[in-house]
């Protein structure tokens, strides 16, 4: 028997996500005694998991489909699953994550518990705290299937290192027929992921358009940030799809999350309540994000914005 955890990459490199799963599932595995191992896809730099107790690793190469498919997917860590005896399988939050996790409770017969934000409170039955209500409050979740599968929300349980020995495994893609075609990719290398950033700084319809988004960015990079917007944004094309946060699209659990003209729609804000502190700067004091934010700013972001970048700068 071992504890299994999904691991994510891009371009080869294991997120943050990815390496906070196997501290998560290292945890695990010595409460219950178990190995760790964990299972990813196109990974190129496998020795940074030495440093956070993965044991075992099935690196699986696709060749050219470098893109997510969760057909092909489920069906290889199905197998790695029942290979490995897996009692408890860790996916991430993310979209993928998301997406993977109550695909493989079908194809393995297993209970399924997302938003799980500790480790468990007793292992037979499971049983753990999850975030509900759009991360208004907390419920626990117990599992009475043999083989559980959590999804474990980003930023909730942190990167704890501890040396392993491990064993890599080089595994073949199970090739099903391809039923995703990508047109095509657009991909910005040079700026911080939203998935994997600390900080993240969004802006909403309040900066008027897109060619005022330099004050987003020039924020952001004085902050090491992401740059994120609100859907308006993104269905007016201002910003890419990719930067688009809250309920329908990314979720961010970042430890500081700064929003820009956004008067805090409940789908956003749902997407983002995962975020440890929020700031909102508004030039209207009744829009709805200063209920939710932890520090509000009530002005103009035309005038409070390079006045904040150049004090960051100053400090920096």
């Amino acid at each position: 028997m071992t504890i299994l955890v999904v691991i994510e990459s891009e371009l080869g490199k294991i997120k943050k996500s990815g390496l906070e799963l196997a501290s998560y599932g290292r945890k695990i595995a010595d409460d219950k005694g178990l190995k760790l191992t964990a299972v990813g896809f196109n990974i190129e730099d496998s020795s940074v998991l030495n440093k956070y107790g993965v044991d075992k690793l099935y690196n699986v190469e696709t060749g050219e489909d470098i893109f997510f498919d969760v057909d092909r997917y489920s069906e290889t860590i199905t197998k790695i699953i029942k290979e490995e005896n897996a009692i408890l399988i860790v996916v991430s939050s993310s979209a993928d994550g998301r997406y993977l996790g109550p695909v493989l409770s079908i194809k393995t017969q297993s209970a399924y518990i997302p938003n799980v934000v500790e480790v468990p409170s007793q292992y037979e039955p499971i049983q753990v705290k999850c975030s509900c209500f759009t991360n208004k409050a907390f419920k626990t979740s117990k599992s009475l299937k043999n083989r559980t599968i959590i999804s474990l929300l980003s930023n909730s349980f942190g990167l704890n290192e501890k040396a392993s020995s491990l064993e890599l495994i080089n595994h073949n893609y199970e090739n099903r027929t391809v039923n995703l075609k990508v047109d095509s990719v657009d991909k910005v290398s040079d700026k911080v992921s939203i998935a994997d950033a600390q900080i993240v700084v969004s802006g909403g319809r309040g900066l008027k358009g897109p060619e005022n988004w330099y004050l987003i960015e020039d924020l952001a990079e004085v902050l090491g940030a992401a740059t994120a917007c609100s859907k308006p944004v993104s269905d007016m094309g201002w910003r890419p799809h990719s930067e688009h946060v809250g309920q329908t699209g990314k979720p961010v659990a970042s430890n500081l999350y700064i929003a820009v003209g956004v008067s805090g729609a409940i789908q956003h804000l749902a997407g983002i309540n995962s975020s440890k502190i929020k700031v909102v700067i508004n030039n209207d004091p009744e829009a709805p994000f200063f209920k939710a934010a932890d520090y509000g700013i009530v002005g103009d972001a035309f005038d409070v914005i390079p006045k904040l970048t150049e004090k960051l700068k100053m400090r920096k």
